[in-house]
């Protein structure tokens, strides 16, 4: 499954006109997107970024997309710092929401279980246990303090967020395969089970 052509197929994404294109159209959109976020606490916000970013891992791969996500978070801070000083634990971040949704969805079908499995990933292992660390780090508070809330904000959105990504793909995923931006899927993410034989 990840075999040297499967990492090489996503490093030469960055040499293609094309996927640049979209690339650069995915980062515009993220970062658009935080400036509509909701502040919830002094480190936490509800925000919709992580539609795009499930989908732009599906499209590029784990290599071009910590790319992006670290393109995405300098060009967001500067643009909309929020106050805060620049930290590349963020960066850190970003890059890997956008890695650990690569490797579950690019070039692969795409199922509940897939995207319930990334989601799940990013956030207990990206926002909560590392980005409790960063918050530690850059705030007045402790690591159980930040690990806390940010258990609890992120156990709340999960299952609405499984929801918005599996309608998601449903919808964009008959028009991805067309464009060949991903691999055939039959069926889709909705469906848990093939159809049985008549």
């Amino acid at each position: 499954m990840f075999t040297k052509d499967y990492w090489k197929s996503s490093a030469e994404k960055l040499k293609s006109t094309k996927y640049l294109a979209l690339i650069g159209l995915f980062i515009a959109c993220k970062v658009i997107v935080s400036f509509i976020s909701i502040r919830v606490s002094e480190n936490l916000y509800v925000s919709i970024s992580f539609l795009f970013t499930s989908v732009e891992g599906a499209i590029i791969g784990p290599v071009a997309g910590m790319v992006s996500g670290a393109v995405t978070d300098v060009v967001g801070y500067m643009v909309n710092s929020r106050g805060y000083s620049f930290f590349p634990g963020y960066t850190l971040s970003a890059m890997l929401g956008l890695f650990v949704y690569a490797i579950f969805l690019y070039r692969q079908k795409i199922t509940i279980v897939r995207i319930a499995a990334a989601k799940a990933i990013v956030n207990y292992g990206v926002n909560v246990l590392l980005g409790s660390v960063w918050s530690a780090m850059m705030m007045s508070k402790g690591y159980i303090f930040y690990a806390t809330q940010s258990l609890i904000k992120n156990s709340i959105l999960l299952p609405f967020e499984i929801i918005a990504l599996v309608a998601l793909f449903n919808v964009l995923i008959p028009t991805l395969v067309r464009q060949k931006l991903i691999i055939p899927q039959d069926p889709l993410p909705i469906r848990l089970f093939a159809k049985k034989e008549s």
